[in-house]
């Protein structure tokens, strides 16, 4: 593992913590539990990636897997967190605007997600950083549309379950749209828009 590596982890993990904490404010959580993240985030990105680099001697695909997911955790965290700042700044939390407030959110977190993968997951050596560019936005705007779509159908047409708030069940809506948009982008940006040539 390179000081690249750790260094890059460190921050993709103090990232996440940050963003976290603007999700975990959102949802009432008080600020001493979420100040101890900035700490505990950063070291788990570094065990993370050091586990993936260390399965990744015996298959060499892991430790590109283990960067793209912590790039993915803290990608996913501004989403939330630009997502729920969103949520709190409008009041809005369902219906057809909260499509509008998740694709800023996503996208925020698409061009995050960028430059993190071209340079340190798939160090991609591509000059033509515009059409490259272009293929990655491509990708992302299909995750766009899957991710607000299940995003907008469970929090506008699924009432909230188990007695949780509207925050809490547009956040469960975020996440099980993630997954789903997680395993789109990897594909997408692993065999088209950053393949070796």
């Amino acid at each position: 593992m390179k000081k690249l590596d750790i260094i890059a982890s460190l921050i993709l993990g103090e990232i996440f913590a940050i963003f976290l904490g603007f999700v975990l404010r959102g949802l009432g959580f008080s600020l001493f539990p979420i100040y101890i993240l900035y700490f505990i985030l950063p070291v788990l990105a570094l065990i993370g990636v050091w586990t993936f680099y260390l399965i990744g001697k015996k298959i060499p695909i892991a430790f590109q897997f283990g960067k793209y997911a912590v790039t993915g955790f803290a990608n996913t965290a501004v989403d939330f967190g630009v997502l729920n700042l969103l949520m709190w700044m409008t009041s809005v939390y369902s219906g057809k605007s909260i499509f509008l407030l998740n694709s800023i959110s996503f996208l925020i977190a698409v061009i995050h997600s960028y430059f993190w993968n071209k340079f340190w997951a798939f160090k991609s050596k591509d000059k033509n950083i515009a059409g490259q560019f272009l293929q990655f936005v491509v990708i992302s705007l299909v995750a766009v549309l899957i991710n607000g779509a299940i995003v907008y159908a469970i929090s506008s047409l699924v009432s909230p379950m188990f007695n949780l708030s509207i925050e809490a069940w547009a956040n469960i809506a975020k996440a099980l749209a993630t997954v789903v948009s997680l395993i789109w982008n990897f594909l997408g940006y692993k065999f088209i828009v950053f393949k070796k040539k």
